[in-house]
C-alpha cells in the first residue's frame, strides 16, 4: 500500500465518522450510574409495597401487626393498578438499561473493528512501504554505485587523457626546445663563421696592402710579357692507371673514401677536378647532380673519361687556371697532385685557384701527410713522380696568403689500418707520428 492508498483509506474512515457524528458533535456516551442508583431505589420502594415494619413480640405488638397487615391488604387492593404501573415502569427502565448496554457494546465493537481494520491496513501498508523502501534504497544504492563507478571511470579517462595531452605537450615542448636550440646553435655557428670569415678577409686585405707595396720590386724581377710559362710536368713513361690500381686501390675503395667530400661540394654549380686520375671524384659529383669537369696530363685518362660520359680535357693546371676568365668556379678539388709539383709552382697554383674561385668557393687539396713517418717507409716513394711532401702548415700559409679563410685540416687513411703492427705502440705516440697517411686541407675564398 502506497501513500495514496493510505490517504484514501483514512479519508474513508473520516467520512464514516462524520456521517454518524455531524461536524461540531462529539462521540461520548452518557454516564448511567445515577440512573442505575435511582432504578435500584425505585425497585426497593416497589418491593416494600404490602409489607409492614417488624415489631417486637407480645400480644399487643402481634395485634398491631395484624391490623397493619389488614390495612396493607386493603390498600394493596385499592392501589393494585398503581403497583402494576410501577412495576411496568421499572421493567421499562430495565429494558432501557439493557438497550443502552447493547448500544454501548455495539458501538464499542464497531469502533474496535474499525480500529482493527485501520491497524490491519496500517500493518499491510507498513510492510509494503518497508518493502518499497528497501527496493528503492537498493535501487538508489545501485544507482549511486553505478554513478560512482561511471564517475571514477570518467575521471580515470579524463586523468589519462590529461596526462597524455600533458606528455604530448611536454614532448612537443622538448622537441621545440631542441629544435630551437639546434637552430640557435646553427645560427650562432653561422654567425661565428661569418665573423671569422670577415675577420680573415680583413687580415687578407691588410696583407694585400703589404704585398702591393712589394709589387714594384717584384715587377722588376718578373720575366717580360710573352715569356714561356714554366715547363709542364711530363706524364710518366709507364701505365699510370695500372700503377694507381695496384698502389692506390680499386675505384670502389677510392669512391668510398671520397664520400667525405660530398657535403663540401653538394650545392656547387661549377666544380673543377685538378688531376682527375681515374675519374672517381667526377663520378661522385655526377651522382650528386653537381656540374663538374676535370683536367689531367694523361690523354689516355681523358679518353676513358669521355667514354664514361664525363667532362674532362688534357691540360696543364697552371695554364688552364690562368686561361679562365675570372672567378667562374665555386669549387676546386685536387687530390694527390701537389706532391708532384716543383716547390716553386705550388704558390702559383694556390694563387691561380683563388683567382678562379668566386667568393665563398671551396678549395680542397688532398696529399700525403709528412707528419706520418710511415709514408716514408712505404707509400710516398712508391711513386717515382713525387717530388717532395708538403706539410699542411705550408699549404695553410699559402692559402692564407692568397685569400682563403676558414681553413680546416682533416687527417685521413689511418696508418694502423694498413700496418696492424702499429697498434702495439702507445696511442698518443702512434697518433703523433703514425697517424693518417694522407691529409685534406679545405679553405674558402674570402
Amino acid at each position: 500500500m502506497d501513500t495514496a492508498e493510505l490517504t484514501a483509506l483514512l479519508e474513508e474512515v473520516r467520512e464514516r465518522v462524520r456521517a454518524r457524528h455531524p461536524e461540531g458533535s462529539t462521540v461520548q456516551l452518557p454516564d448511567l450510574i445515577q440512573l442505575m442508583h435511582a432504578r435500584d431505589a425505585a425497585e426497593g420502594k416497589v418491593a416494600a409495597i404490602g409489607t409492614v415494619n417488624p415489631r417486637g413480640g407480645g400480644p399487643l405488638n402481634w395485634l398491631v401487626q395484624q391490623i397493619k397487615k389488614l390495612v396493607a391488604r386493603a390498600l394493596d387492593w385499592h392501589v393494585r393498578e398503581q403497583v402494576e404501573f410501577n412495576r411496568n415502569v421499572m421493567a421499562c427502565v430495565q429494558a432501557t438499561f439493557e438497550a443502552l448496554e447493547e448500544t454501548r457494546r455495539v458501538l464499542g465493537a464497531d469502533e474496535l473493528q474499525q480500529a482493527k481494520d485501520i491497524r490491519l491496513h496500517w500493518t499491510q501498508w507498513r510492510q509494503g512501504w518497508e518493502h518499497k523502501l528497501a527496493v528503492n534504497e537498493t535501487n538508489l544504492l545501485r544507482t549511486v554505485a553505478e554513478m560512482n563507478a561511471a564517475f571514477q571511470h570518467r575521471t580515470g579517462l579524463l586523468d589519462n587523457s590529461y596526462r597524455e595531452r600533458l606528455m604530448a605537450q611536454h614532448d612537443d615542448f622538448k622537441a621545440e626546445v631542441d629544435r630551437r636550440t639546434i637552430d640557435i646553435q646553427q645560427r650562432l655557428w653561422a654567425d661565428l663563421e661569418r665573423i671569422r670569415l670577415e675577420y680573415e678577409r680583413l687580415i687578407h686585405a691588410e696583407l694585400r696592402v703589404v704585398r702591393q707595396r712589394a709589387a714594384v720590386s717584384a715587377a722588376l724581377s718578373m720575366p717580360p710579357p710573352g715569356a714561356a710559362p714554366p715547363p709542364a710536368v711530363a706524364p710518366p713513361p709507364f701505365d699510370y692507371g695500372r700503377f694507381a690500381e695496384r698502389f692506390r686501390g680499386s675505384e670502389e675503395y677510392v669512391k668510398a673514401g671520397l664520400e667525405f667530400y660530398r657535403p663540401f661540394f653538394q650545392d656547387r654549380h661549377a666544380v673543377l677536378d685538378i688531376g682527375c686520375g681515374r675519374g672517381e671524384f667526377l663520378e661522385l659529383m655526377r651522382d650528386a647532380g653537381v656540374p663538374a669537369r676535370g683536367i689531367d696530363l694523361s690523354q689516355e685518362s681523358i679518353d676513358l673519361f669521355r667514354h664514361k660520359g664525363l667532362a674532362a680535357e688534357t691540360a696543364d693546371l697552371l695554364v688552364y687556371l690562368a686561361d679562365l676568365p675570372g672567378p667562374v668556379l665555386d669549387g676546386i678539388y685536387c687530390a694527390q697532385v701537389v706532391e708532384h709539383l716543383p716547390p716553386e709552382r705550388l704558390p702559383e697554383m694556390i694563387r691561380l685557384s683563388a683567382a678562379a674561385l668566386e667568393r665563398g668557393g671551396v678549395l680542397a687539396i688532398e696529399t700525403p701527410n709528412p707528419e706520418c713517418l710511415a709514408i716514408f717507409a712505404t707509400h710516398f716513394y712508391l711513386d717515382p713522380t713525387h717530388t717532395r711532401p708538403v706539410p699542411h702548415a705550408l699549404l695553410a700559409f699559402y692559402m692564407e696568403e692568397y685569400g682563403f679563410g676558414l681553413i680546416e685540416v682533416e687527417r685521413r687513411s689511418p696508418a694502423v689500418e694498413s700496418m696492424p703492427s702499429l697498434a702495439s705502440l702507445p696511442a698518443d705516440f702512434r697518433d703523433a707520428f703514425f697517424g693518417g697517411l694522407d691529409y685534406t686541407i679545405i679553405g674558402r675564398k674570402l
